[in-house]
């Protein structure tokens, strides 16, 4: 990785034997992309780079010791000021883009910034010529696509895909320090004729301490071009002999070392951007070309703020892990609690804590030594075994942790162990004598593939104690034996509550697990009361549904099929009421079902509109039955009767909070009122005063039978959410019943809706997905590939995808077209015939229309 101050010194000489104390020294010189002036604070130009005079017109030997107003123009210097002020009081990097320093048309990109506490270093860059754009519009909704994954890797396999994006370098890696100061290439997005560095690991010394340190303060690096001229500084010091510090120079030059080293792998520029957690270096976002690349100030810029909120969402990831583990620590400490709370032994209940413990530490074995007794379970040591291994163990602090990814390395009478155990890691549960609880891991003999052979990576070069860097970069493969998966910090912590737990438990009262005995007693008595209350109303509500039915019926069958209507309707009722926990349930979704019960596929006929209101579970059964007479005696004598009519049941809940019920039904027969009152009927008319207290008004009209029903405040509430009632789903759509089959391609010219266009394909079954910005590469997409399905922006920048449209259509490729214009019509007049979205789309709208397009397509080919 990046060498770039393992030797950057002003042509001194580094000591290798103390080269973690050498002060980090910069070259006094200045890439040729821009060029470097500094002043003092009145602006006394002390040093200027032999570059400006190529870039500014300024000749360093005539203008060192001038004052700057004197060499730019007026409103310049007056600008340049402002900016040197807003530099001093913030302590950080002030940037003008796209600025017309000399005042010819000429634009500079110019960064102004403290050097030393008593010089100012400004550096300017010219501004290539691009069409507008801008840059940090794209760092939201790239953050945006890394805070979705889940981890850490795959948030850092988003964020190279995201830095490619930005910088447009051939291969990113984001690199993540270990504890030992190596690191690896967690993850990698690299063009096809890059080699992959993914997985290798790199010694610490590739990147020294001096070289950490700066990345912290400087967090981004580029070079762009290695072969290019660099520029001195005149003069390379002060008065004082002190070379200007250029720690924070957004041009300065590094070492030739590091050139060298990004020779040997054949990269012609590169750029390096730091990942912080807190104050400290976590990572590092390396990017390499094989060619010379500029990344212009404007658009590093961008990349610095991406690379910050990088760091603060793996900060957070981070967190959320470090949280994750105390939860679920603190969850084992509950559960432990409840589980031994008996006052048991420890070891009685040695299988049950070994299951709960094994979800919150994982190993490959688990013992337990408590009250001279030994019990074990996985690879572990046997009783005589361990015995040894605890007079080992007693020596360390009673009250901390131990614990070893190699126990052979600390005890070596544990070489004994080798062929079963390396990692060790025991939890004191007592003091004297001292009982464990001990976690044992197997060795892992894994192999770290390093990135050269980590002890060759100095070598002594034809200048003198120099560093040189390495010339191979085959991965060097390093086998570690005696060795398990080491303990991570999180699973230290959740043995240390562990410990913390026990000893709560063997201090905790007994009287405390006699009154939650007694508590839980007194709810079992309260549940069975509460059971026996309910059963025994059902009981007698059936009982009057048996009885008062007989005056209704005409013969035996008629009147088994109204009782049994009339149980089936409570029966469903009390699913819906089980399935909600005896809480407010949907009255909507009780009509519905009774409506699906009883008209089955005339159920539509029954239209609900208004309100959602919530019925409380005391009023449920009473309502149950006096929907179920409702829809029963319209299905035979009113509207429901035959084809033609129709029921409308709307619900407003008052201001008062009282519920209106209206049932109309329109377009039945003609409605007589009955010439005698039923129980069913009286079940209409009486149930809800009588029950609940409220009220019920009942006219059949010729039109059609009508009722008022009004449901006191007290049964009702509002539904938590808008949700839609379950009444009112229709089944599973065609996105859920159906999914996308083979390769598909994306033509559209905004990145970000491509790659949420791609996701979302590949998420419902494509097997991989094309992106193409331009008709030239979806033109050369669908020669080289066999395409099943696309999505075509129509607008392109500068060009339609009318061309890819017409080509697509003589292969017989299904495609959807989609537009942000409004005159869909006038726009789309001469593509072919295909489905149309239009932005903003969602995925599922995506989906449908390219589900319709492929069947069609399909249905075509049978034609």
């Amino acid at each position: 990785m990046d060498q770039a101050d393992r030797n950057a010194s002003n042509g001194q000489t580094v000591d290798l034997t103390n080269c973690d104390r050498e002060p980090i020294h910069l070259l006094g010189r200045v890439q040729s992309y821009g060029c470097l002036v500094s002043t003092s604070t009145d602006l006394l130009v002390n040093h200027m780079s032999l570059n400006c005079l190529e870039i500014l017109g300024l000749d360093p030997a005539e203008v060192v010791g001038e004052r700057l107003i004197g060499l730019l123009p007026e409103k310049t210097v007056h600008d340049l000021r402002s900016k040197v002020q807003v530099s001093a009081s913030g302590g950080g990097v002030a940037r003008l883009f796209g600025y017309d320093v000399l005042k010819d048309g000429r634009l500079f990109d110019v960064s102004i910034h403290v050097s030393g506490g008593s010089s100012y270093v400004f550096e300017f860059e010219p501004k290539p010529a691009t069409e507008p754009r801008d840059d940090l519009a794209l760092v939201q909704p790239l953050m945006a696509r890394i805070k979705r994954r889940a981890t850490i890797e795959e948030a850092a396999k988003e964020a190279a895909m995201s830095m490619q994006v930005l910088s447009g370098f051939d291969r990113i890696m984001v690199y993540r320090f270990s504890p030992d100061g190596s690191g690896e290439v967690i993850a990698e997005r690299c063009a096809p004729d890059m080699a992959s560095y993914f997985g290798l690991r790199y010694p610490a010394s590739d990147i020294p301490k001096q070289a950490r340190a700066l990345y912290t303060r400087n967090l981004l690096r580029l070079i762009s071009d290695v072969d290019d001229e660099t520029s001195e500084l005149v003069p390379q010091t002060n008065t004082k002999g002190v070379p200007l510090d250029l720690s924070l120079a957004v041009t300065r030059a590094v070492s030739p070392i590091h050139l060298e080293y990004l020779r040997n792998i054949g990269v012609k520029a590169s750029m390096s951007v730091s990942i912080l957690k807190g104050d400290s270096l976590w990572g590092l976002i390396a990017c390499h070309h094989s060619e010379p690349h500029y990344v212009d100030y404007e658009r590093r810029t961008a990349i610095e703020l991406f690379a910050q909120f990088l760091s603060y969402e793996l900060e957070r990831k981070i967190d959320l892990e470090v949280r994750d583990g105390e939860r679920r620590s603190r969850e084992l400490h509950d559960r432990l609690m409840v589980r031994l709370s008996s006052g048991g032994k420890l070891y009685e209940n040695f299988d049950v804590v070994a299951e709960e413990l094994s979800q919150i530490i994982p190993s490959d074995g688990i013992a337990i030594y408590s009250e001279g007794r030994y019990l074990s379970q996985g690879a572990a040591p046997t009783a005589d075994e361990f015995r040894a291994l605890s007079r080992f163990l007693n020596t360390s602090p009673g009250s901390e942790i131990f614990h070893t990814s190699s126990i052979q390395s600390a005890f070596p009478k544990a070489d004994v162990l080798a062929d079963r155990i390396a990692g060790v890691l025991a939890v004191p549960i007592s003091r004297a004598p001292r009982d464990y609880i001990v976690f044992f891991r197997r060795e892992i003999a894994h192999s770290i593939r390093w990135a050269g052979n980590p002890e060759k990576s100095v070598e002594l070069g034809p200048n003198g104690v120099r560093l040189t860097p390495r010339k191979s970069f085959e991965a060097y493969t390093e086998e570690v034996r005696n060795t398990s998966t080491p303990w991570l910090p999180a699973e230290v912590r959740a043995a240390e509550v562990l410990r913390v737990s026990l000893i709560e438990i063997v201090l905790k009262l007994t009287d405390e697990a006699d009154l939650e005995r007694r508590t839980a007693a007194e709810k079992q008595e309260l549940l069975i009361a509460e059971l026996n209350h309910r059963v025994r109303n059902i009981l007698n509500l059936i009982q009057g549904l048996v009885s008062q039915g007989k005056s209704a019926a005409t013969d035996f069958a008629s009147y088994t099929r109204v009782l049994d209507g009339r149980i089936q309707s409570l029966a469903r009722a009390h699913d819906q009421l089980t399935r909600q926990e005896w809480g407010p349930t949907s009255l909507r979704e009780l009509v519905s079902v009774e409506a699906n019960a009883f008209l089955g596929g005339e159920k539509d006929r029954l239209i609900q509109t208004g309100d959602r209101p919530m019925l409380a579970a005391e009023a449920f059964s009473t309502m149950a039955l006096v929907i179920h007479e409702l829809v029963t005696n319209s299905a035979k004598y009113g509207a429901l009767t035959d084809s033609s009519g129709t029921v409308n049941l709307n619900y407003d809940i008052r201001p008062d909070g009282d519920l209106q019920i209206t049932w109309r039904e329109r377009g039945g027969p003609p409605v007589k009122a009955p010439t005698r009152r039923g129980f069913g009927s009286t079940i209409i008319d009486r149930t809800v005063p009588f029950e609940l207290g409220g009220a019920v008004r009942t006219r059949y009209k010729l039109a059609g039978f009508e009722a008022d029903i009004t449901i006191p405040a007290d049964y009702i509430s509002h539904p938590l959410d808008d949700a839609p009632d379950e009444s009112e789903t229709t089944g599973p759509s065609r996105n859920d019943m159906a999914k996308l089959s083979g390769v598909g391609l994306v033509v559209e010219d905004n990145l970000i809706i491509a790659m949420d266009a791609t996701d979302f394909m590949m998420l419902h079954g494509a097997t991989r997905v094309h992106q193409a910005s331009s008709v030239e590469e979806a033109l050369t997409v669908l020669s080289n590939e066999t395409i099943d399905f696309a999505l075509l922006d129509v607008n392109l920048g500068r060009q339609t995808s009318l061309p890819v449209a017409e080509r697509m259509r003589e292969l017989g490729i299904p495609f959807v077209l989609a537009t942000g214009y409004g005159d869909v019509k006038s726009i789309l007049g001469e593509y072919p015939e295909a489905p149309v979205v239009k932005k903003p789309y969602t995925g599922e709208s995506i989906l449908q229309f390219l589900l319709e397009a492929t069947e069609a397509e399909a249905d075509d080919d049978t034609a």
